[in-house]
């Protein structure tokens, strides 16, 4: 380890960062085992897409689950922090395309690529876990976990509408729907019947509603409200319409009983059997049904549409009232969610107002709000608020919350209804029209039906030799891939040659890191060693759909037997985004910041030397050409500093604004803490002290020093990096004064005890922050055992006692002084200091005091009149 000594007079970030990077691969540092006796600790950070190169985004994602991994190995305990590659999914297909290659090529290019420049950052992985969902072996576990779920009814295939890409010809989920176009291809997208593959997420509604309660102290409120809103648990009224002259009924469910009788229409949707039956005999119909299959099936898209409807000639019964109401099919009613039919009341809900305006359909209000007296002839816009019931018969008068409950118990007494619970989570359709998937493990047989593959025949290999087109399923076209035998009967049979969502790898990755070498989908001894994760890091933009997966999918699995756990994820961090200002040029459009030179007080293009626009700080995108390439901070700084920026910059879960100058002060501070160890490390040896010496200053720098350890713990416990980093500038600012050339002469063993102290704590603290350059300080300092592998340095409470404190004297809540009072000081002495302070009587004179706040060890703020 002493190769690096020649060069220890100057900060050298390249070959001390190499060298330390060498030294944790070869001691493989970073194991995490299920034999080591210490208290397990599982850090998680969302694993990447393999998508090419690092960003931006992964440096700050991974840096902050590195520091927190690092920091609680060093306090003793037996950190597990893997890392892998969720590497199926279009992109590589489209890729593959593009360069004329495979997606499994490309793909394992790429995981090359970025493995490499992960490992240049420091971040301490325990490789050896380290497990890619593209990989057979994944794929082969995941298809017996979906096994698993078939046999306990969690899977089913149905006929269900999807949003339908006519270029590429897949199904896209509603977040791939951008303004009503594919996120791809930018085809307007269709809305389509397809048979699918469904999990039964709706079976775990109440339990994954039921779980965030129990996540309170653990996950940020913003994600909890998220997912409640997204399973949407509502109480309501479930009833039917009675249609003129028929025998059958219009079945609804209604959250708003108490607008019930402010229905004016009803209207389903286009594939309603209703709807079905009229356009048999009705070409015009007919030909408005199609037309709603070019809207998309999100909630998204339904808001945007003009809303349009087609009069069945059918007329619905209101159950109370007996009055006739028109049932139009609609182009904003999907099939998907209730009963497909909807009663409609034009006056309290915005969808309906739209469409009564457009087909002059009459609108009752019903529901008077406190504030103001509503006419349908002056509204602008439906009232969806509480208010008190009007043209509503026996039910006039009531609140709208007592109305609700009244209505129900009037349709359950007459018989005619029931109260019910209903949820907005709707079951997860896992089907994609892909090559680039895991494939589903069912064979259809004409004769058996859906079948199975058996276990012992698993995994299904996707075929190597595939013709790309970039439209429609590869698999479907492949001339032999699909065709096999019926394990059941022997007879000619075919493969389903849907493969499964993406989010299906992302939701249990987690637990086979705990075994990544088990030769079967899950070790439960080994996977409840580890789970719960005890915390997790990742964007907010995760919220909703791979959290609530992942979280439905670990308690299927639990009900499996293979894990205990209810909830995988203790603790959630979601970090912001990374933001830079963008450039625009008016011949060139968007420009990388290497094309923009300054010119004057502003910038120019450089290919052009047109003025450049500076737009919006934006999130880093390649499209926005906004982009800062890790490799060449890291490459001009080292990791470090680009670590130390990141983690300074601002806190986690706030949006961080790219500051070129900010990495220049991260640069200079290490620089700065590099020559101050040295100067430490050349003094004559002390060992740290380890007691409080009698003199006041010196005191005073052993209460520094331990003030600093005890803010950095409660600092990173907490996830405010950046002010534990302000702390140890504080210390090492101290310290540089005691190093000032002019106390040389003075310096006593009990004071360069208290250095070396304060030096080793600085260094200690920051190696979580900057791992590489602490473990070269510590080794400078003298130290032969590795910095990862020493303990967290321990608060001397006795240290923390200060003989005297610094109080803020404000009047009317505006600083005016500062105090130094013995730190016994009770609130009658501090006041009498502070009308007497020289600073604070011109803001008193004349003026009258109402009241003294005292805030003790901190503030006086005198209230004046």
């Amino acid at each position: 380890m002493n190769e690096r000594d020649q060069t220890r007079d100057k900060y050298n970030p390249q070959a001390i960062e190499a060298k330390w990077q060498a030294f944790w691969e070869q001691n493989s540092s970073f194991r995490a085992t299920e034999s080591d006796p210490r208290q397990k600790y599982y850090l998680l950070v969302m694993f990447p897409y393999p998508s090419g190169r690092i960003h931006m985004g992964h440096v700050r994602n991974y840096t902050i689950g590195d520091l927190i991994a690092r920091f609680q190995r060093l306090r003793g305990y037996n950190v597990l922090h893997p890392m892998g590659w969720d590497a199926f999914g279009m992109p590589a297909e489209n890729a593959a395309i593009k360069q004329n290659t495979h997606p499994r090529a490309w793909t394992y290019h790429n995981i090359d690529t970025m493995r490499r420049e992960l490992k240049s950052m420091g971040l301490s992985y325990d490789w050896q876990r380290e497990l890619a969902t593209c990989n057979p072996d994944y794929a082969h576990w995941e298809q017996e976990l979906f096994l698993k779920l078939y046999e306990k009814g969690l899977v089913y295939r149905k006929l269900s509408q999807v949003n339908w890409d006519p270029v590429d010809q897949t199904v896209l989920a509603n977040e791939q729907v951008i303004d009503g176009k594919g996120w791809r291809s930018g085809a307007a997208v269709e809305r389509k019947e397809l048979s699918q593959w469904f999990l039964k997420i709706t079976a775990y509604a109440e339990e994954l509603l039921e779980g965030i309660q129990q996540l309170e102290s653990g996950w940020p409120e913003t994600v909890r409200s998220m997912q409640t809103h997204w399973i949407g648990k509502s109480h309501g009224l479930e009833f039917a319409f009675p249609i003129e002259g028929r025998s059958e009924t219009l079945p609804v469910y209604t959250t708003r009983p108490d607008t019930l009788m402010g229905v004016t229409f009803c209207s389903i949707a286009a594939e309603h059997p209703l709807a079905k039956e009229v356009a048999a005999r009705n070409p015009a119909a007919q030909q408005f049904i199609l037309s709603c299959q070019s809207a998309g099936t999100s909630e998204e898209a339904i808001e945007r549409l003009e809303k349009k409807g087609f009069d069945t000639g059918l007329r619905a019964i209101h159950p109370l009232t007996q009055q006739r109401v028109p049932i139009f099919i609609a182009n904003f009613v999907l099939m998907n969610y209730g009963t497909g039919a909807v009663m409609a009341v034009p006056a309290h809900d915005q969808r309906d107002f739209e469409f009564a305006k457009s087909y002059q359909l009459p609108i009752r209000v019903v529901i008077q709000p406190l504030t103001e007296t509503l006419t349908s002839d002056r509204m602008t816009a439906a009232y969806t608020g509480p208010g008190i019931l009007c043209n509503s018969d026996r039910f006039d008068g009531l609140e709208t919350e007592v109305a609700k409950q009244k209505i129900i118990e009037t349709f359950v007494e007459m018989g005619i209804g029931r109260a019910t619970t209903q949820y907005r989570l709707r079951d997860w359709g896992i089907s994609r029209q892909r090559y680039w998937g895991n494939p589903i493990p069912i064979i259809h047989c004409p004769a058996c039906g859906l079948v199975p593959v058996p276990v012992d025949q698993l995994p299904v290999r996707l075929p190597e030799e595939v013709e790309l087109l970039g439209q429609g399923n590869p698999l479907v076209r492949h001339p032999s891939w699909k065709e096999c035998r019926c394990p059941r009967c022997g007879q000619a049979a075919q493969r389903e040659t849907d493969t499964m969502d993406t989010f299906t790898e992302s939701s249990w990755y987690f637990l086979r890191y705990c075994c990544p070498d088990f030769q079967g989908p899950l070790d439960p001894q080994r996977v409840n060693h580890w789970m719960p994760v005890d915390q997790y890091v990742g964007g907010i933009e995760h919220a909703v759909l791979h959290l609530l997966y992942a979280r439905f999918f670990h308690k299927a699995l639990r009900d499996c037997g293979l894990v205990a756990c209810d909830e995988p994820f203790s603790r959630l961090l979601t970090q912001g985004m990374v933001r830079k200002d963008t450039f625009r040029c008016p011949e060139h459009g968007w420009r990388y910041p290497e094309e923009v030179s300054q010119q004057g007080d502003g910038l120019c293009c450089i290919a052009c030397s047109a003025p450049i626009q500076v737009g919006r700080n934006e999130k880093m995108s390649k499209s926005k050409q906004n982009v800062v390439d890790p490799n060449d901070i890291i490459q001009g700084y080292g990791a470090d500093t680009a670590r130390l920026f990141m983690l300074f910059a601002a806190p986690p879960e706030q949006d961080l604004e790219w500051n070129d100058h900010g990495v220049d002060g991260a640069w200079r501070f290490l620089n700065r803490l590099w020559r101050m160890v040295q100067e430490v490390a050349a003094l004559p040896y002390q060992p740290p002290a380890r007691s409080m010496p009698q003199e006041a200053a010196l005191r005073l720098l052993r209460t520094k020093t331990h003030e600093t350890i005890d803010k950095v713990t409660r600092d990173v416990q907490r996830f405010q990096f950046n002010t534990g980093i302000s702390a140890v500038m504080e210390l090492v600012n101290a310290v540089q004064e005691w190093l000032n050339p002019a106390t040389a002469s003075d310096r006593s063993p009990e004071l360069l005890a208290l250095l070396r102290e304060a030096a080793e704590a600085a260094v200690i603290l920051l190696n979580p922050y900057v791992p590489h350059v602490t473990e070269e300080l510590w080794q400078l300092l003298g130290h032969a055992q590795p910095l990862c592998q020493h303990q967290w340095p321990v608060v001397d409470p006795e240290a923390l006692q200060r003989d005297e404190i610094t109080l803020v004297v404000q009047v009317n809540g505006k600083l005016r002084a500062r105090l130094t009072v013995a730190a016994a000081a009770d609130q009658a002495v501090v006041e009498a200091a502070a009308l007497a302070e020289p600073a604070v009587q011109p803001h008193l004179a004349g003026r009258s005091i109402q009241k003294m706040v005292w805030v003790p060890g901190r503030l006086l703020n005198i209230v004046v009149r």
